[in-house]
């Protein structure tokens, strides 16, 4: 009896040898400390911009109600390489925060099959959502792949694997109201 020539996607082989072999492609780019806290930096502006235009897309749609990002505008020296980096985009009592932080070695496929060096999670609530304890929360990475670097985002309740971009915003917003 042999072995079957194809193994479905959810073997445990399969995932092992899929992340050996994401995380060796990505280590030439990763060897470089210096490359990687840049890269880093990036990535934080990549994800404010994303929630920028998110809002500047909001308010160009003729909005009554103020929506606003915190903080308003953001660079490269305010990333925190240290500890949790926080921007949050809120409306009439309704709050999206998005947390992220550098992982801790120089990067992590422990939570993502994607080597990335950015984590995080998005975290949407109301003030009904708050009296009853229930805080939505998805998962954010910031991932290297070779010659790349880009933002996911992963909902472990319907597992599911987007772009991070102003529609996903929307529609994880839109649940709010």
């Amino acid at each position: 009896m042999g072995i079957p020539s194809l193994m479905p996607d959810d073997d445990p082989i399969v995932r092992l040898a899929k992340q050996m072999d994401a995380s060796r492609k990505s280590e030439s780019l990763l060897m470089n400390a210096g490359s990687i806290a840049g890269l880093r930096r990036r990535g934080a502006c990549q994800l404010h911009q994303v929630c920028a235009e998110f809002v500047s897309l909001l308010k160009s749609k003729g909005v009554d109600s103020p929506v606003e990002l915190s903080p308003l505008t953001y660079s490269e020296e305010m990333f925190r390489e240290r500890g949790v980096n926080l921007f949050q985009v809120s409306s009439q009592g309704r709050q999206m925060q998005i947390a992220f932080q550098a992982t801790p070695q120089t990067f992590s496929t422990e939570k993502y099959l994607i080597p990335y060096i950015l984590e995080g999670e998005i975290r949407a609530y109301n003030q009904r959502m708050l009296e009853h304890f229930e805080i939505r929360s998805q998962a954010l990475f910031y991932c290297v792949d070779h010659e790349t670097a880009f933002w996911r985002f992963y909902d472990w309740r319907n597992p599911r694997n987007l772009p991070v971009d102003p529609e996903l915003l929307a529609g994880l917003m839109q649940r709010l109201f």
